[in-house]
């Protein structure tokens, strides 16, 4: 098992975590105006969308070529964006994502 991912996500986290703990922290964020809200509570869905479309549609193969890509994640990543705009969070949707691609993978789809 390689720890590369791991580094990754860490560094990724501690790059977007200012743009998503800031309105947590700050006294009186709710004073700022509408569009500064907005752009800070759509900062971690919009990293997250972004991270899961690179993985989702391209794949590396061996030689390190990139090639458009079409699978079971398709449908995981649907699931995800139906259930969180259905349900206005990000929770449920990134487990369902998740069971749907462990599932099929299991299965031998993936």
């Amino acid at each position: 098992m390689s720890t590369e991912l791991v580094l990754l996500a860490v560094l990724m986290g501690a790059a977007t975590w200012p743009s998503r703990g800031l309105p947590m922290l700050v006294p009186g964020i709710d004073h700022l105006p509408a569009r500064a809200r907005a752009y800070l509570e759509l900062v971690g869905p919009a990293i997250l969308a972004t991270l899961a479309a690179v993985n989702v549609f391209v794949v590396i193969d061996a030689e390190r070529n990139p090639s458009f890509h079409v699978g079971i994640e398709w449908l995981a990543v649907s699931a995800c964006v139906g259930l969180m705009v259905a349900r206005r969070g990000l929770l449920v949707g990134t487990v369902v994502a998740a069971l749907i691609a462990a599932l099929a993978r299991a299965a031998g789809f993936a």
